[in-house]
């Protein structure tokens, strides 16, 4: 059927509320609004159930715009359906301070769930979303009283389906058989730079349906068509055991000039080309930003919906509650962002904690305290018994038992870090994903994107530096400590023994909006004592000398232990020796001045850092006349003692280094 005069107007709406944004500010991407507006309108008024008054209900449907260039389409929806966005808002699009920045960005603009934009990332922060849902649902829900009950919809791209992140997002998915997954496909043939027939000729379809999808093509003669979108999503939604790909052929730049051309991309229609399109479609050309009132009433009356549908999911809540004290004790405590009453932590001496590897310290703190956060949840790339990241008892998320707790990623590390993002974002869960330190470089993008929206996950990154030994210079991280230190908004913590390992789990585990990085060793390192591990400020004095030191010897992780039996040479040479650990910088460039002063003295200008990896950025702590003492090639393959032999790392040749420091730190 064709739509009728008050959708096209609806959908209208949204296109030109998008094409006067992008014009006004001179800059964005007016093709897919114009395109797949009508998509998007289906989907908002005939399926999505969502509340403006309230963008965090929990039991709302979540929307990803996984093509995030198309910001516009998303924001015109926010705004027209009733969320915190006015029209001023609108106006300003991509200018500076505004709710309605270039990409969407979640925690910034109302409604908006995930941070997208870099091709990829939404749809498989879509697989998290959808696969945090299915674990809260058999956790939580019971006969009767379904309490997480709710779709996961991501509107994709064909730059999203090109990058390896979607394949691999999509794979798991498939396998899971997420049911409550649905991806409503762009296909408008166009990418930025040409028509997709130059890079992307595979049956998209078929590849969808090979990964275990169930898929659905709605053609081009229907692309626009309210009735045959709307039925393709409804044939998704009775669809249970598998995740929907809906694809809808649609033409990008509707209706413009450079409609079907990939110079509706991203660019501006110019003010004739504004015109044009407006005259072609039948809106009226001025004044710009123009929205009937009875297309606005509408809207608002689908927002409005939304307090009818949450208020009968809280009367199905409140039943729930009254049946289910204690489970809803438990979720309304995550939910709230606090951490149990008592948390057992382990302990860790010189009987249980010397010789082991931090890998192995952190896999028993996470099994020590799994039973008492049933919200951590989380796996490895194909890596547990070597990041000993498995939750004993826990139980294996699969498709036939949702409840399970470890997440099985195989080797799909940026997959694993997007979706990590998508569980954090849904709320209910602390995720944790785990894979050697070097294989970080694979998910770098997705835990960029978790800084900047201040995710609260965890990353455990075992097999730290060079020491790893025979696997060589292809797994041994050089550069990626500097790399992620580099990162606004991230903690990286690198524990020197079990008990730094468990000072800085006490951190991550912590309510907060920060990603943190546990870098850990796959060596044995010795305990180094009962102290106050003062990970909580970043870095603390391990030993010292009587008086003023004559120099400072600064180290991380394996080094630390190093670092101590260097001291011991110099103070028996008789130069007073201080050893700091400095587990994490983020942390001590967050300590008072006095704080910082009273570790590092500033009139102590010998300073030595020692780390087995990149020396970039260690002129902040030891100073322009300090020492950076580290590796900047790549490592080699041999046994971790050559290694530490070839490259200098012993007690000896460091304290050889410093002694030559200091003499010319004395002259």
């Amino acid at each position: 059927m064709p739509n009728t005069r008050e959708d096209e107007r609806r959908i209208d709406a949204i296109r030109f509320l998008s094409v006067d944004a992008v014009q006004r500010a001179n800059s964005g991407h007016p093709g897919m609004p114009l395109g797949a507006a009508a998509a998007a309108y289906t989907l908002w008024t005939r399926h999505l159930r969502f509340n403006p008054k309230d963008p965090g209900w929990f039991d709302r449907d979540r929307f990803v715009l996984s093509a995030g260039h198309g910001s516009m389409l998303l924001y015109s929806l926010l705004y027209l359906t009733g969320y915190a966005l006015t029209l001023q808002d609108i106006e300003r699009f991509r200018q500076f301070e505004s709710k309605t920045p270039g990409h969407p960005e979640a925690r910034h603009t109302p409604g908006v769930e995930v941070t997208t934009g870099p091709l990829g990332q939404g749809f498989a922060n879509a697989v998290g979303l959808a696969m945090a849902q299915a674990h809260l649902a058999a956790t939580y829900n019971r006969a009767g009283l379904a309490i997480v009950d709710h779709y996961t919809y991501c509107l994709c791209g064909d730059g999203d389906l090109m990058e390896g992140l979607s394949a691999e997002a999509a794979s798991l998915a498939g396998h899971l058989g997420l049911g409550k997954l649905i991806a409503l496909y762009d296909d408008n043939k166009i990418s930025l730079a040409a028509p997709t027939g130059v890079t992307f000729t595979e049956s998209v379809l078929e590849r969808f349906a090979a990964q275990r999808w169930h898929t659905v093509y709605v053609d081009a003669d229907q692309g626009n068509g309210v009735d045959a979108i709307d039925a393709a999503i409804r044939e998704a939604k009775n669809v249970t055991d598998r995740p929907s790909l809906v694809a809808i052929r649609t033409h990008i730049g509707y209706g413009s000039p450079e409609q079907d051309s990939f110079k509706a991309h991203g660019e501006p229609l110019g003010p004739e080309g504004v015109r044009a399109t407006k005259a072609k479609l039948g809106w009226p050309l001025e004044p710009d930003f123009y929205v009937p009132d009875e297309v606005l009433a509408f809207y608002r009356s689908v927002g409005e919906r939304g307090a009818g549908l949450q208020s009968r999911w809280q009367q199905t809540y409140a039943a729930w509650k009254d049946a289910n004290a204690e489970p809803a004790a438990q979720l309304e405590r995550i939910l709230a962002k606090r951490l149990p009453d008592a948390v057992p932590w382990p302990t860790f001496t010189k009987e249980n904690g010397d010789n082991i590897a931090t890998r192995e310290a952190g896999g028993i703190v996470m099994n020590a305290i799994a039973a008492a956060l049933p919200e951590l949840v989380g796996g490895s790339a194909d890596l547990d018994p070597s990041t000993k990241t498995y939750l004993k008892n826990m139980g294996d998320f699969q498709p036939t038992h949702y409840a399970g707790r470890n997440v099985h990623y195989g080797v799909r590390e940026h997959a694993m870090g997007a979706i990590t993002t998508g569980l954090a974002m849904h709320e209910g869960l602390l995720p944790f994903a785990a894979t050697f330190f070097n294989f970080s470089d694979y998910m770098k993008p997705a835990m960029r994107l978790a800084s900047l929206t201040g995710v609260h996950a965890i990353y455990v990154f075992t097999h730290d530096s060079v020491f790893l030994g025979e696997d060589g210079p292809t797994h041994q991280p050089i550069e990626q400590l500097a790399a992620f230190r580099a990162l606004p908004n991230c903690n990286v913590v690198r524990p020197a023994d079990s008990l730094e390992t468990l000072e800085a789990w006490k951190l991550a585990v912590m309510p907060g909006d920060t990603p943190w990085l546990l870098v850990l060793s796959r060596q044995k390192l010795p305990f180094l004592g009962e102290r106050r591990a003062d990970v909580a400020r970043g870095a603390y004095v391990l030993a010292d000398s009587d008086g003023t030191p004559d120099l400072v010897l600064i180290a991380t992780g394996s080094e630390v232990s190093l670092a101590l039996r260097a001291a011991a040479l110099l103070e028996a040479r008789a130069m007073k020796t201080r050893v700091v650990s400095m587990p994490c910088w983020e942390l001590f460039a967050a300590a008072p001045q006095s704080y910082r002063d009273a570790v590092l003295p500033p009139n102590v200008k010998a300073r030595i850092s020692i780390e087995a990896a990149a020396t970039f950025g260690w002129e902040r702590w030891v100073g322009a006349e300090g020492c950076a003492y580290g590796i900047d090639r790549f490592g080699t393959s041999a046994p971790a003692s050559a290694i530490a032999n070839a490259f200098g790392f012993t007690p000896e040749h460091i304290a050889s280094v410093a002694e030559r420091h200091f003499a010319t730190i004395a002259r």
